[in-house]
């Protein structure tokens, strides 16, 4: 008879709570994520622990895994955000842990070789995407052939062959960004041979007991290694299937827009793709939000603003939509819903109410409403490392407050140390809180090598070389636009 896969195995579970099902998932599996765990966490209590967490999560959300979910990849990336989770605690707690080697040769033997990629090694993989990851956890992992890479991904031996090659090519890049040069070939044999090790004796055992039950039998660290982990996963950005939706006209007051009308004036708004105020100006009053005209046209998408609260936007994705009809931030916003993929348009430019209107339309056509609400979350705190630094000059005589930026560099005229803190979190994604402690006006320029810096330490030094300033980690609470699903 042969051997039920994993989502056979799940759906019994799911469907009847069989406990035999679910401990055969997690003997099948428990290697694969107390790895990911002990090479995030270099702990061996602390990993046994992220493991137990990673299984509750999927006990708790056995119901709800597509069935084309590849449960390997899925548990890995569980893995690692739980274990990134413990560790930013751990890191809360005490100093940053001493930097993993940076430097090595191409010809050094795997077992050289992986004491340098382990430390960074999930991470790398995180910065896949769902499907290059999926190869990697199935070909190296999981010692499949490329063929089975292949119907698992849906895709034939040779395009699963690519796609792998072009995974550990990524890897490869990732790693040479952070000084650890060799070939993709030297990192495939590395994860090949050292990727997954065994689980301590008994701990499946002791998973399944207490997944079985969603955690009703875990230990408080547990619990709330479980919470917190599946708080980032909602966090983290949704890569969903696009939702269909037919145009929602909104009714305010007594003016009801057709279809007709708003097309009729769509040439007068969107009319050359380039966002501008005084498109708005001689707009009708209508509220719409519709698939991109010009996908691609406006880098990253964007929107402009008039009184009232009337804006216009285009090319931007749905998230950007949804923070622009609540006035959110990106870097403060806690997402707790899939939102669609694809770039849309929109408008909102009634002569009063338009926030809302905007609000409602988002609503209708994402399914999406938000609230504001304080969050303790992570955040880095800019402080003073070098005081009266150089780059810090006091501005002349009262000016208009002027701000300018490119891609690393941005200015400021007669403007103080808290704009500073929001320039660094738009380009960092995370709330910056301003403990500088510094009243003063300043005219000032940063600039940095932001090139092959997915990490912003070019950005980090230059504020520690030219302002005497430093990102510092914490945690903090913060006023966050929270975005969940209709009820």
């Amino acid at each position: 008879m042969p051997e039920l896969n994993d989502h056979d195995l799940l759906a019994s579970y799911a469907r009847e709570g069989s406990e035999a099902a679910f401990a055969k998932l997690v003997e099948r599996h428990v290697s694969l994520v107390y790895s990911v765990a002990w090479r995030v966490v270099t702990n061996g209590h602390a990993a046994e622990e992220i493991t137990q967490a990673v299984f509750i999560i999927l006990a708790q959300k056995a119901g709800r895994i597509s069935p084309q979910t590849i449960i390997s990849g899925w548990l890995h990336e569980t893995a690692r955000l739980t274990a990134a989770n413990y560790r930013r605690g751990e890191i809360r707690r005490q100093k940053r842990e001493q930097e993993a080697y940076m430097q090595s040769t191409e010809n050094q033997p795997e077992s050289e070789i992986w004491p340098l990629i382990a430390p960074q090694l999930d991470e790398a993989l995180g910065r896949l995407s769902e499907r290059d990851r999926n190869a990697i956890v199935l070909r190296y992992f999981e010692n499949k052939s490329l063929r089975e890479v292949g119907a698992a991904i849906g895709a034939k031996e040779d395009a699963a062959k690519m796609c792998v090659n072009r995974a550990l090519e990524r890897l490869r890049r990732f790693f040479s960004g952070r000084g650890i040069t060799f070939s993709a070939g030297a990192i495939a044999g590395a994860v090949a041979a050292n990727s997954v090790q065994a689980a301590p004796a008994g701990l499946s055992q002791t998973i399944s007991a207490i997944a079985v039950v969603k955690g009703a039998a875990a230990g408080s660290s547990t619990l709330t290694l479980v919470k917190g982990a599946v708080k980032i996963m909602a966090w983290t950005k949704a890569k969903s299937a696009a939702v269909a939706g037919a145009v929602v006209l909104l009714v305010t007051g007594t003016t009801t827009v057709t279809v007709k009308a708003v097309q009729r004036h769509e040439d007068s708004v969107w009319d050359t793709g380039q966002l501008r105020s005084a498109a708005l100006s001689r707009a009708p009053q209508i509220v719409r939000i519709i698939p991109t005209r010009f996908p691609k046209a406006i880098e990253h998408g964007g929107w402009v603003g008039l009184t009232n609260d009337r804006k216009l936007g285009m090319g931007m994705t749905a998230e950007g939509v949804v923070l622009a009809a609540y006035d959110g931030a990106d870097s403060r916003a806690l997402l707790l819903t899939p939102l669609p993929k694809g770039e849309y348009d929109f408008i909102a430019n009634l002569s009063a109410g338009s926030k809302q209107a905007l609000q409602a339309e988002a609503k209708a056509r994402f399914g999406v409403v938000g609230r504001f609400e304080t969050v303790t979350t992570n955040v880095l705190f800019l402080q003073v490392k070098t005081p009266n630094a150089p780059g810090l000059r006091a501005a002349a005589n009262p000016i208009n407050s002027s701000f300018s930026s490119s891609p690393g560099r941005f200015s400021m005229v007669h403007m103080g140390l808290l704009a500073v803190a929001q320039c660094v979190e738009d380009q960092l994604r995370i709330p910056v809180l301003d403990q500088t402690g510094i009243a003063g006006i300043y005219d000032l320029e940063v600039k940095w090598d932001e090139s092959n810096d997915p990490e912003h330490e070019s950005l980090k030094q230059a504020l520690n070389d030219q302002l005497g300033l430093e990102l510092v980690p914490g945690t903090a609470p913060v006023r966050m636009l929270v975005v969940e699903k209709i009820k």
